[in-house]
């Protein structure tokens, strides 16, 4: 398991979990669609920012959020 900041692009992973503590934060992840079972896909890594793809839509997240998605291939 890794966090999906640490992940490569082109690549589809699952979420296995969200780690953060801020509740705030795992509401606006969900609303994407981004939670455990979910599949995402990094697209592009741009500085700090991501572009990841969640249920055939793409969004656009920092580096502390890509850090508290919990992934696995």
């Amino acid at each position: 398991m890794i966090s999906l900041s640490k992940g490569k692009t082109n690549t589809r992973y699952t979420v296995v979990e969200i780690l953060t503590g801020d509740d705030s934060m795992i509401e606006f992840l969900f609303s994407l669609g981004c939670y455990p079972g979910q599949g995402v896909t990094i697209i592009s890594k741009l500085g700090s920012n991501f572009i990841i793809n969640v249920k055939d839509a793409r969004y656009s997240i920092d580096e502390q959020l890509a850090k508290a998605i919990q992934v696995e291939n």
